[in-house]
């Protein structure tokens, strides 16, 4: 059983900076008042998101921080269960969610949804649907468990009866049957696998089995023959080396041909130079009288013995320059021919290379040959250690296939624990002995509310309702305040079987405007006679109707806004 102690919050919706605290196990019974918006209802929010992450009403998480403020909202909540004492706390700017035991801080490396989930799963067994449907009852974001649909009808019956157990165990044999699947396509292919592997051995032994001289005289003959192709081009290496070695000689005088191509370039173009001066000279003695320097006359004499001087060494560097030429072509004539002899060297030394070439792959394959001719040489004397490893292989072949038949006799077992896993299984049937019981409780406060109707739900908890002249009725066809009688005889009901399970059962009830909406006079008088009746649990009623409500509540707590700012008056 889960005893909720207290619950403070700050910096929550219309809650400022200062902690408003409430003892929930303080008082068997309190009225929670205060005008429309003093934050009555902020209790509600308070418990769902302080618990499960989410507020009670359609209020998006972050809209719950307070927008004056802005940050530092927090929520604390203690309470006792299995002997051991709880504190929850949980904020927004900055994001805080610790869960603390016996004064000790639970190990927070799980990620922050396993986390809440071990805070459910394993503290307060509840969810949030749950939690909403035994504990909290409101008139803002409640869905009645008659307009729930089958599946979340049916969680919350789960949690109820205690036997998620077997929802979790279908979990867990989902995951076995997949990796049974998985398991047994991988040892099928094991299986093929090693079967190929059996063949290819079996076949390999037979092999070995037969007469093999006659491939070892194909391979000597395909040796012979390489050996030929080898010396063939051997013999043609010889060649193309001796000739290389010719032509080598041909071209010795390379250098010396090339020094003196460079040494005839050199001359003839100093000749040119001294050419191109002496002409320069003749224009200058045609062109002037006077030296342009010491602006004297030039004599006539000594200019007509200049230009005769000048004429004669433009006669021999011409002459020079035609002999020069011809030797000049004739050195590089010598050169083209080098040439030629070059590129008849290198085409020779590509032979040499190819055919060397061809001598390595085919020593490779004559090495191949004889491996081969080697190997049918010995697989006289290793036809027995090849039987014995067909033996390994056909035992393993064996064991995989018995590790197959296991794991077929495993799916077999869990085809059958998946029929009795499944909705229509085990469940249904704890779920069927329950429901009388569940039947017989509704009809039991309905009745406390002088609303006489025979309610039962089936075991797909779909209702059938039946007036005393035996009517069949729908939960739609009621009025609002009979619907509401019905809501509060479920969550009575609920609340006893989680008391009867000990499941979820908890000292908390909050009804929130119940007394406000569609009950009347009588309605609310049947309320309170059904919650005086409760044993054991902290009831806490917010209601506008403080006036006519006071005096039946042992205590009562005032809500007020000052400064657009919630408290409790004091």
């Amino acid at each position: 059983m889960i005893i909720f102690r207290s619950i403070r919050w700050k910096n929550l919706l219309s809650t400022g900076n200062y902690f408003t605290e409430i003892l929930l196990d303080k008082s068997p019974n309190t009225l929670i008042i205060g005008q429309n918006g003093a934050g009555k209802s902020t209790l509600l929010d308070a418990l769902c998101f302080v618990l499960f992450s989410k507020p009670f009403r359609s209020v998006n998480k972050p809209l719950l921080l307070n927008s004056i403020n802005g940050k530092d909202c927090v929520v604390e909540i203690e309470f006792d269960t299995g002997n051991k004492y709880y504190k929850i706390i949980r904020g927004i700017k900055p994001n805080i969610f610790e869960i603390w035991c016996d004064g000790e801080l639970i190990n927070q490396d799980a990620a922050m949804r396993d986390y809440q989930e071990y805070l459910e799963k394993f503290i307060i067994k509840l969810n949030y649907k749950s939690f909403t449907q035994i504990v909290i009852l409101g008139s803002a974001s409640f869905v009645p468990f008659m307009q729930l649909s089958s599946s979340d009808r049916r969680l919350i019956i789960e949690d109820l009866l205690d036997i998620q157990i077997f929802s979790a165990m279908n979990s867990v044999l989902k995951d076995k049957v997949l990796n049974n699947k998985d398991l047994t396509t991988n040892k099928k292919y094991n299986i093929d696998l090693t079967q190929q592997k059996y063949d290819l051995q079996k076949k390999h032994i037979d092999e070995l089995k037969q007469n093999n001289d006659e491939k070892i005289d194909e391979y000597d003959k395909d040796i012979n023959s390489s050996n030929i192709v080898i010396s063939t081009l051997s013999g043609e290496i010889e060649s193309y080396t001796a000739e290389v070695e010719r032509n080598q000689l041909a071209i010795a005088s390379k250098t010396e041909t090339e020094s003196k191509v460079k040494k005839l370039t050199k001359l003839e173009s100093q000749i040119e130079s001294n050419l191109s001066k002496f002409q320069r000279d003749i224009n200058f003695f045609q062109g002037n009288d006077n030296c342009p320097t010491c602006r004297q006359a030039i004599a006539l004499g000594f200019k007509e013995e200049e230009l005769q001087l000048l004429s004669l060494k433009v006669n021999e560097c011409t002459h020079g320059l035609s002999k020069l030429e011809e030797k000049l072509l004739e050195e590089q004539a010598k050169l083209n021919v080098i040439a030629d002899i070059q590129k008849k060297i290198q085409a020779l030394q590509i032979k040499i290379a190819t055919n060397n070439t061809s001598i390595t792959e085919t020593n490779k394959y004559i090495k191949k040959l004889q491996k081969q001719i080697d190997d049918l040489n010995q697989s006289k004397t290793t036809t027995d250690g090849e039987n014995l490893e067909l033996k390994n292989i056909e035992n393993a072949l064996e064991l995989l296939k018995s590790d197959l038949r296991t794991l077929i006799d495993e799916k077999t077992y869990y085809e059958v624990a998946s029929v009795l896993l499944k909705d229509t299984g085990i469940k249904t049937k704890i779920i069927k002995q329950y429901l009388p019981i569940i039947n017989k409780l509704v009809n039991k406060y309905l009745a406390s509310f002088d609303f006489f109707v025979n309610f039962n739900l089936d075991e797909s908890f779909k209702e059938t309702i039946k007036s005393r002249h035996r009517d069949e009725f729908t939960y739609a066809s009621f009025s609002e305040g009979e619907k509401q009688k019905i809501d509060l005889a479920l969550l009575f009901s609920w609340r006893a079987v989680a008391k009867l399970k000990n499941s979820t059962n908890t000292n908390l009830l909050i009804l929130d405007e119940v007394f406000d909406s569609s009950l009347d006079a009588n309605g609310t008088e049947y309320l309170m006679g059904i919650l005086h009746m409760l044993e054991g649990t902290n009831i806490f009623v917010i209601s506008h109707k403080g006036d006519i409500l006071q005096d039946k509540f042992r205590s009562v707590i005032r809500f007020e806004k000052i400064k657009n700012f919630s408290r409790i008056m004091k």
